[in-house]
């Protein structure tokens, strides 16, 4: 078991390192003396989980180890890894929350939770939300990779309401309303989609960064306080960084 235990740590030394590093910086990463780890090292290459550039005496991960990263990235879902957080948001904020993804007619809510005495409002499994006047929209139009998106956002601006034309004034202020969201790292909304409704969203990321999906709350603007720096945003973008931990993103810091 310690020999399982040690292999492993030197693996994932090894990738915390960036992939490729000398026995001495994997030495030091694990604790152990050089002699020691490269032993262990002797072994892994053996299995091509590790292999060495002969030029630089370096030590990568080896085609073994990229064909185990490979399925378990296969394996990365945001609604599967994104589940339990989701419970556990609903449980803390008691409010309703849900995950939604990219889907063809804009962001679609695949999984929803809500508390017993749940706000009424037409979102449900299935609804799709606009890009400008939804928390969850702004996430993906600001932070998203979707070269249509921004032409989707202008055609929405173009058939907005007066209260919605009040907020975003001009198709130009769109892009300063994604650059906001992008300092932020998390977007809100309020009275902007539904009067009385308040909601916030955090991205759900990749390996890459690419956004695959977002963690959103909503409720009553009296009632859920979805302004920068509270705690529910605080919260909502802890559990969001942690489900794109799950997904492989390596700086999944929650902001606030």
């Amino acid at each position: 078991m310690q020999s399982a235990e040690m292999g492993m740590g030197i693996l994932k030394s090894l990738a915390a390192l960036g992939g490729a590093a000398s026995l001495t910086a994997v030495a030091q990463a694990v604790g152990e003396s050089t002699a020691k780890v490269h032993r262990y090292m002797a072994s892994l290459v053996e299995q091509d989980l590790v292999a060495q550039d002969a030029a630089t005496q370096r030590y990568f991960l080896g085609q073994a180890a990229i064909h185990i990263g490979l399925a378990a990235l296969r394996q990365c879902n945001p609604i599967r890894a994104g589940e339990p957080a989701l419970a556990r948001i609903q449980s803390e904020l008691g409010v309703t929350c849900f995950i939604a993804v990219m889907g063809n007619l804009g962001p679609t809510i695949l999984r929803i939770e809500e508390p017993p005495l749940a706000v009424v409002v037409n979102v449900r499994a299935g609804s799709v939300l606009p890009l400008l006047w939804s928390a969850t929209g702004q996430v993906f139009l600001a932070l998203g990779a979707g070269t249509a998106l921004p032409a989707q956002a202008r055609q929405e601006w173009a058939l907005a309401t007066p209260r919605q034309r009040a907020v975003l004034p001009e198709p130009a202020a769109i892009d300063a309303l994604c650059q906001q969201v992008r300092v932020q790292g998390f977007a809100s909304v309020q009275d902007l989609l539904l009067p009385g409704i308040s909601a916030a969203a955090a991205p759900l990321r990749r390996h890459d960064g690419a956004v695959v999906g977002a963690l959103t709350a909503l409720g009553a603007t009296g009632g859920f306080d979805a302004r920068p720096g509270g705690d529910a945003v605080g919260r909502l973008c802890a559990a969001a960084a942690s489900v794109s931990a799950q997904l492989g993103f390596l700086n999944a810091s929650p902001q606030r």
